[in-house]
């Protein structure tokens, strides 16, 4: 029921067109009314009582009604049409402005697919039911209403002979719409897997290609499609089950009119005028009896779309921004006190204690999974700590607006994401009104200027959906090269060197150090040499710290720094110990 409410928010700023719509729609049904009437007329009128001078003027109205009705017709499609498409923009937007709120959580539960058939498919649905449904469930239940009512002023007794349908139809209808949502919502369930399936497989194709694995995925998706198929028959069957049912009960309308509306003709209890007249209101007694079938499964799959569109919706984020966050610039000195970060009833970083002044360079080293990119996650927040506070300039994060925390901090990921745009575009993302010249300034910092010259569009070269067409490492360079030019106060390069050459590598630490008096910088890597001038070495293992200090004291004490030196350059030469 929420779900519906919500549906209806929407409805409302199109509240005036939708009922002007069904105003037109009220009025072309009254007019279907007239020619059935007319044709009575003609018969008993001009045919029967030789009133032949009649016949012009009511052939005249008749075709005056038609065209009447298609012009109206033409205009309420238009108005309904035109009302879709506004809710489904306004639905659309508010829901893909909710996902970019979501926090990590979410998307860590939720397939990039899944999310994709909300906005298409199940949009889609809604779409069509503003767009078709809507007027088509009014103007049937108004013809019904109508025509029976015309019947009944002609003659009760067949019109109460036509009521017999009505017990039969009201159950058809109750049991297909039991069936019905059920069957669509593992329809949609089907189709949202189908789709994660092929987005997944379309994205990792390399992937699959690299390891030869083509007839494997293929294999895979056709159980994935199987599953589909058999749930859109499942879907099928449910309306093929009724839909014959409800074409049984609007031709026995015919049956009674043919055999009760005939005797009474015979009777001479019914003139042959008004047995034309009543043939003529059948069809609007046929039609919604034909429609009910269609709706129904329709009005189903509206529901179950709407439902899921709402749930999707509806899943708030964890981690809020404060009604009255702090906003300022920061200056960047980082305190973390007894922090500790639990998730999926597993400690991924417990017992976090360091200090960082502004300006500073901190290196964070450590095995695979030993919590280093979880502290700079928890830096930027987009997860909340399970206990202790992540402090910067002395205020803990949670107190700051988000957005204005986030706004100063650059950050270069080790999943580097460049979007399908030029490389200009990519550089500039965080400031997009800055100038060529600042954004050529940051990739010349990266180190990335050279190999963009010499791309046939240079800066203006589209770079394929990821960054396809790039090497790794020139990816990580344009990755840098926007993370520089935010000119944030405080830079995190999480592995953000890993795939370039030692000289690369070294010109990029030089250009770093020109900005260490306006930022403070983390580097999290696992090359000693990308960190070995850092004020402060973090070294982590199993998501505590259990050494920190410089390189030289961290060497001396013999620990697993000395060790990893060790591993990477051979012996410790004596010059570093001092």
């Amino acid at each position: 029921m929420l779900a519906i409410q919500w549906f209806l928010s929407f409805l409302k700023k199109y509240r005036n067109m939708i009922v002007f719509g069904l105003f037109l729609t009220v009025l072309i049904t009254v007019l279907n009314i007239v020619n059935p009437y007319i044709s009575g007329l003609i018969v008993d009128e001009v045919i029967k009582e030789n009133r032949h001078e009649l016949l012009l003027p009511l052939i005249g109205c008749m075709l005056g009604v038609v065209i009447i009705k298609g012009g109206m017709r033409f205009l309420y499609q238009l108005i309904f049409e035109t009302a879709s498409q506004g809710v489904l923009y306004d639905m659309r937007d508010k829901v893909y402005r909710k996902l970019l709120q979501e926090d990590f959580q979410f998307y860590n539960k939720k397939r990039t697919g899944d999310l994709m058939s909300r906005q298409t498919g199940d949009m889609d649905a809604i779409r069509h039911f503003v767009a078709y449904v809507i007027y088509q469930v009014f103007e049937n239940v108004l013809m019904f209403i109508f025509a029976l009512t015309m019947i009944f002023t002609v003659n009760v007794k067949l019109a109460l002979c036509m009521l017999i349908v009505l017990p039969f139809t009201a159950l058809a209808t109750f049991f297909q719409s039991k069936e019905v949502k059920p069957a669509f919502q593992r329809n949609r369930n089907c189709f949202s897997s189908l789709n994660t399936f092929v987005q997944e497989n379309v994205s990792g194709n390399r992937v699959v290609r690299a390891f030869s694995k083509e007839d494997y995925e293929i294999s895979k998706f056709n159980k994935e499609n199987d599953a589909f198929r058999a749930s859109q028959i499942a879907a099928s069957r449910v309306w093929m089950k009724y839909v014959p049912l409800f074409e049984i009960l609007a031709y026995a309308l015919n049956i009674i009119l043919m055999l009760y509306g005939g005797y009474m003709a015979i009777a001479e209890e019914l003139s042959l005028g008004e047995l034309v007249t009543v043939n003529g209101y059948l069809w609007m007694l046929n039609n919604p009896l034909r429609m009910a079938g269609w709706l129904v499964n329709d009005i189903g799959n509206f529901v179950t779309s709407v439902e899921k569109i709402y749930a999707t919706y509806t899943e708030e984020p964890h981690v809020r921004t404060p009604k009255c966050g702090i906003v300022k610039k920061l200056d960047g000195e980082i305190e973390f006190k007894n922090v500790s970060y639990r998730a999926d009833d597993e400690d991924i970083v417990m017992d976090i204690n360091f200090k960082v002044s502004s300006g500073q360079t901190v290196g964070i080293i450590g095995s695979t999974g030993s919590g280093k990119s979880t502290i700079m996650n928890l830096l930027c927040r987009f997860y909340d700590t399970t206990s202790g506070q992540v402090l910067v300039d002395g205020t803990d994060v949670r107190d700051m607006d988000l957005y204005n925390l986030r706004d100063n901090i650059g950050m270069a990921m080790q999943d580097v994401f460049l979007f399908s745009d030029t490389i200009e575009g990519n550089i500039a993302y965080g400031r997009p009104d800055c100038s060529f010249d600042e954004v050529k300034k940051a990739a010349i910092m990266a180190d990335a200027n050279h190999f963009i010259q010499s791309l046939p569009d240079g800066y203006d070269t589209i770079v394929g959906e990821r960054g396809v067409g790039l090497s790794g490492g020139q990816k990580q360079r344009i990755s840098l090269a926007r993370a520089l030019l935010k000119k944030p106060s405080i830079l995190i390069l999480d592995d953000t060197t890993s795939a370039v050459d030692m000289e690369t590598e070294s010109y990029i630490q030089k250009q770093l150090k020109t900005i260490q008096a306006d930022c403070t910088v983390f580097v999290i890597a696992y090359r000693i040499s990308s960190i070995k001038d850092a004020d402060l070495i973090l070294v982590m293992d199993k998501g505590r710290i259990i050494e920190q200090g410089t390189h030289e004291t961290l060497l001396a004490a013999g620990g697993y720094y000395a060790a990893a030196f060790h591993s990477q350059y051979g012996e410790i030469p004596a010059e570093a110990l001092i």
